[in-house]
């Protein structure tokens, strides 16, 4: 019996092919998926006791973000704001980089929580439900994130809507677009074959409950 031998360059060939045509598979997909959860008004969008800021290094990225956020606060939107970053060393720390620009912007910082252990857009999602115990969450980054975030939501079990901050043009964001596309491939390989869990997960960090016992105090 005569046994079939791939040539390796046929082989090789045909994993980039693959992955290649996965791209445009995995941008529909999660494009379709998300269009009836994303906002771009305030006033259009579902009130949620918490946004989920998704963070970055300071950058342009990072300032539309935090706007975004800052706009619905003050809108009455949301009433806390988890700002979820990498913090992996002692001296990068996207978490409180964004905490302090929106305490600049007029956030107090009671409202504002920091999640550490955001070291992916997964474990900003599923930390945000298993440790901040949020069932419901307006996530806040640019339209492309936000589409991929809300995917991951979704295979969560999370009730989530997406809020769009200002994007950046293509010839300062082309980089960031580019790495979204493969991102977005990745997250579904993430989600359905390799079963990715957080880095991290922790004890419980309820968000709010001390206001809400002040208030029942009060009220009694």
């Amino acid at each position: 019996m005569r046994i079939f031998r791939l040539n390796p360059i046929i082989g090789i060939l045909l994993f980039v092919l693959a992955g290649l045509a996965s791209i445009p598979l995995a941008e529909r997909w999660i494009t379709l998926d998300s269009n009836a959860r994303i906002h771009t008004d305030p006033g259009s969008i579902p009130k949620r006791k918490v946004g989920l800021l998704l963070g970055c290094a300071p950058n342009i990225y990072f300032h539309y973000r935090v706007k975004a956020a800052v706009d619905l606060f003050k809108a009455g939107r949301i009433d806390f704001i988890l700002v979820s970053g990498d913090n992996h060393t002692a001296t990068y720390d996207e978490a409180s980089a964004m905490k302090n620009a929106l305490t600049r912007r007029g956030v107090p910082g009671e409202r504002v929580v920091c999640d550490f252990a955001g070291f992916s857009t997964i474990d900003s999602i599923v930390r945000a439900k298993e440790v901040f115990g949020q069932q419901q969450l307006t996530v806040i980054s640019q339209e492309f994130h936000v589409r991929r975030a809300l995917f991951i939501a979704k295979r969560k079990r999370i009730d989530a809507v997406g809020y769009c901050a200002q994007d950046v043009d293509f010839s300062i964001g082309g980089p960031t677009q580019f790495r979204e596309a493969l991102a977005r491939v990745k997250t579904i390989l993430d989600l359905y074959l390799l079963r990715r869990q957080p880095r991290f997960l922790g004890e419980p960090v309820p968000i709010g409950e001390e206001e809400a016992e002040i208030f029942s105090t009060d009220k009694a």
